[in-house]
This record gives structure tokens, C-alpha cells and sequence, in this order.
């Protein structure tokens, strides 16, 4: 079989089960935390927190990216869908306009805020390669599904795009205005999982790499604790949004 045909068919794998194939990283990540507490150590707590929230900045900024895709995008495109290749129609403008793979790439920076949260460095080194590696081999596949579905339309936007790192020269207006509704319903677990992710990432790093107990984290670092409640009362309430009116519902998106 032919490198690019392995590609294909690996990517359509990691495609099926792209939920939950970053889960693998769970294991490094706990081999690393005893580790984490270095950075305190080397250059003092004042560090820690400028890291810290350095961290949450770059998780957010990827978060950020998404949000700007799927809020100008119609439907059946750009979702979440994991059985299947699926495509109604070919995205040119907006984000797509300066990058053939902005969801991917903003789902990169959010994998990178996280591990960079954990402060190990062969921890951000490793999730680095590994997120490339892994939507390397998912951009392979979707590149074939839409080359072979929009054909010479799908090669003129490829053969101008760049894949995954932005060229805001080529810069085109959205088709479609931007959709805060349809980015709301799309990305509000994102936002939640993340949150959730860093502060579970913050506490485990003082408790196991600091040896800090966790009642004196809780008290010590209570701020930590209200991002967690925030995050939870604006995911709550997007969902109660979500599941009992029909106001995140746009005709289109």
C-alpha cells in the first residue's frame, strides 16, 4: 500500500475516534506531574502564576479560533460529526480563507494551553508531536473526501491555502454573517472541558509536584476554584438553553 493510502486509511480510523483518542494522553500526563512543581522551585511562586495564566491565555486563544470558524459556517459543515466524512458544501472565506484546517489548528492550541499547564517540558514536546501526527494523518483523509466530492473547485482552494499555518494575506469575507447563537451551541462543551482541564491540571500539580495538601490548595488557591464555578454556571445555562427553548436553533447553521 502506498504511504499516501496508509495515510487515508489511518486518518479515517483516527477520524471515527478522534473523541477519544486524545484520552491516551492521560497516562503521560500523570507520569509528569510529580515533576511539575519545578518551575515553583527554580523560579518562585510569582512565575507559577504568570505561567498559569499564560497557559489558560493559549487554551483560549484556540478555543477562540473555533469559535470563529463554526460561527460563520453553514450547516453540514465544520461539525462534529465521527462516523463519516461529511461536507455540504466547500468552505472558502472567512478562517478558511487563510487555512485549510482551522478547526484542527485551533484544537492544536488547546491541546498545547493544557500541556503547557502541567509545566513539564517533555510533556509539551511529546503532546506536540503526537497532535501533529495525529491530525496529520485525519487531514490526509478529509483532503481525499473533499477533493473527490468538489474536485477541481476543492484543488484551486487547496493549491492556494496554506494547511495549518495561517496566511492572513489571502484574508476573504465570510459569506455568512457570524452566528453567536450557532457558536454558543457548538463549542460550549470546549469551553467547559477546558475549563475543567486546567483546573484539575492546576491542583493535581500543587498536590503531587509541590506536595501541597489538597484542603490547602483549595483555601490558597480559591480563584482557581470560582473559574471552575463560573465555568460550570455558564455551561449549565447554555444547556438549559439548549435542551429546554429552541433559541440557539438558527435556520441554516
Amino acid at each position: 500500500m502506498l504511504i499516501k493510502d496508509q495515510f487515508v486509511t489511518q486518518g479515517c480510523f483516527l477520524f471515527r475516534w478522534r473523541s477519544y483518542l486524545p484520552l491516551l494522553l492521560v497516562p503521560p500526563a500523570l507520569i509528569a506531574l510529580p515533576q511539575s512543581g519545578y518551575m515553583d522551585t527554580l523560579f518562585g511562586a510569582r512565575a507559577e502564576e504568570v505561567w498559569d495564566i499564560f497557559a489558560v491565555f493559549v487554551a483560549l486563544v484556540g478555543l477562540a479560533i473555533r469559535v470563529a470558524t463554526v460561527g460563520f459556517v453553514p450547516a453540514g459543515t465544520s461539525g462534529r460529526n465521527t462516523k463519516s466524512q461529511r461536507a455540504e458544501t466547500l468552505n472558502t472565506t472567512g478562517l478558511y480563507s487563510v487555512v485549510r484546517n482551522p478547526l484542527y489548528l485551533g484544537n492544536g492550541i488547546v491541546l498545547l494551553g493544557l500541556a503547557l499547564s502541567i509545566k513539564v517540558w517533555w510533556l509539551v514536546l511529546l503532546v506536540s508531536a503526537c497532535a501533529l501526527i495525529y491530525y496529520e494523518r485525519i487531514i490526509c483523509a478529509e483532503e481525499t473526501f473533499l477533493q473527490g466530492k468538489f474536485g477541481d473547485a476543492y484543488e484551486a482552494w487547496a493549491a492556494r491555502t496554506p494547511a495549518i499555518v495561517p496566511n492572513l494575506r489571502l484574508w476573504r469575507r465570510p459569506q455568512l454573517r457570524f452566528s453567536v447563537r450557532a457558536a454558543l451551541r457548538r463549542e460550549y462543551h470546549g469551553f467547559f472541558l477546558i475549563v475543567v482541564a486546567m483546573v484539575l491540571f492546576e491542583a493535581a500539580s500543587d498536590v503531587f509536584g509541590e506536595g501541597i495538601a489538597l484542603a490547602d490548595w483549595a483555601r490558597d488557591e480559591f480563584s482557581w476554584l470560582m473559574f471552575l464555578l463560573s465555568g460550570f454556571l455558564v455551561y449549565l445555562t447554555i444547556r438549559l438553553i439548549r435542551k429546554r427553548t429552541t433559541w440557539l436553533v438558527v435556520a441554516g447553521r
